[in-house]
């Protein structure tokens, strides 16, 4: 029985291969290995990432890979609205610019497949023409829907100018009675002709303006543009695994770089430490500070404070930081580290530094290959243990996290 058979969701990997008609017909690619046995999927993946990684990574030090069910997973939907508003669709576009309409989806999780037809029949009603790419006309670009552990929805208009607003005000209260789930909504203006999914402008439609995503131990709080994790499931696991290394390394002062609406410091300070969070996106940690409020009421809650600074500047980390960390995270975006965080972590190795307070780094990367450039500038840390999350399960995308530790010294030494 290889790794891969271990560590799974309960039944995932003994899932039947998922079979998509819109994969099937030709109208979607999303999901390159649609029907591909689950098993096959996750041992591919596995082995990839190992080799990939071969040269920064002893094949002692990983362990089983955390699987994902392989569909009714993901908790967010990010529908491209095309066509008219009598007859939209919500989904993508194919490669001649027409729209292809997934609210089928077999990815989503069951909170939103029940209330796709609702929101294109909200279109239609509220008389929202659908943006036309290739005429660059139109108002309304995306709907953006996330699902709460809870069941509760957070739901974002992205609109080229403000013009469809009092048509969506005037008939969002019928909207908000027929779906009570419906906690958040917002309008994000996104007026330029670009292949990005939102604006800099983002208007408030309801008085709630974060949806809280209860995990075990920790709520985090999410705003319309924060980015959170599309696989709760899995997310949380891999929230648990980091603070289960930090606890074991008995790190005391953790530092979470990009933290995003703050999962791993919150998770860490839940488990006694002091953490604080490092991240440029105002509402990201507008998120994460709701979030440490909430710890704060619970039983044994602990203490994490949050910073809008760029995580990517070593001198702006070590000012919002601190030098005494005991213990880092990153958790930066595909791109990686950039070209001068490596260097500073490197030399807070205590094998570079042995006056330094850095004792342990985890690193949750969502691009194996610039983790892979990050580890080999790395060269004063090894790796103890590495793991694949499966994030995105029937696609090649995969989610790795590494524990390393000083090259000359031992965890807690």
């Amino acid at each position: 029985m290889s790794g891969a058979d271990a560590a799974a969701a309960p039944g995932a990997v003994s899932h039947p291969p998922v079979h998509c008609h819109h994969f099937s017909a030709g109208r979607c690619g999303s999901c390159t290995l649609m029907g591909t046995p689950y098993r096959v999927q996750l041992q591919r993946k596995d082995a990839v990432v190992r080799d990939l990684l071969a040269a920064q990574v002893p094949a002692t030090a990983w362990e089983a890979p955390l699987a994902s069910v392989p569909e009714g997973f993901r908790t967010k939907a990010k529908f491209v609205v095309s066509g008219s508003a009598a007859a939209p669709t919500l989904g993508i576009l194919d490669e001649a610019g027409r729209g292809v309409d997934l609210r089928d989806c077999g990815l989503h999780v069951p909170e939103l497949a029940a209330v796709a037809d609702r929101l294109a029949r909200f279109v239609t009603r509220a008389a929202l023409p659908p943006y036309d790419l290739a005429r660059r006309r139109g108002e309304l670009k995306h709907l953006v829907l996330t699902a709460a552990p809870s069941g509760d929805l957070m739901l974002r208009f992205v609109l080229r100018t403000e013009g469809p607003l009092p048509r969506i005000r005037e008939h969002l209260p019928g909207l908000l009675a027929d779906l009570p789930q419906l906690r958040v909504v917002s309008a994000n203006l996104h007026p330029e002709h670009k292949a990005t999914l939102s604006g800099e402008v983002e208007i408030a439609l309801t008085e709630q303006t974060l949806l809280p995503l209860e995990l075990p131990g920790v709520t985090l709080f999410a705003g319309p543009g924060a980015f959170v994790q599309t696989n709760t499931t899995v997310a949380a696991a891999l929230y648990q695994q980091a603070t289960a290394w930090l606890v074991d390394a008995g790190a005391r002062r953790v530092a979470d770089l990009y933290c995003g609406v703050g999962g791993f410091a919150l998770h860490a300070a839940a488990a006694g430490t002091e953490a604080v969070g490092v991240e440029i996106a105002a509402d990201a940690v507008r998120g994460a500070r709701a979030g440490a409020a909430a710890l704060t009421q619970r039983p044994g809650g602990g203490a994490a404070r949050f910073v809008v600074a760029d995580a990517s500047d070593p001198a702006a980390v070590l000012a919002a930081a601190g030098t005494d960390r005991d213990a880092m995270v990153v958790n930066p975006p595909r791109r990686g580290l950039g070209p001068d965080l490596p260097a500073m972590l490197d030399a807070r190795s205590p094998a570079a530094d042995p006056a330094s307070a850095l004792r342990t780094l985890v690193y949750s990367s969502c691009n194996p290959a610039t983790l892979a450039t990050d580890l080999a500038g790395l060269p004063h840390w090894q790796v103890r243990s590495a793991r694949l999350f499966d994030m995105f399960p029937n696609t090649d995308h995969a989610e790795v996290v590494v524990l390393l530790e000083p090259r000359t010294a031992t965890l807690g030494g």
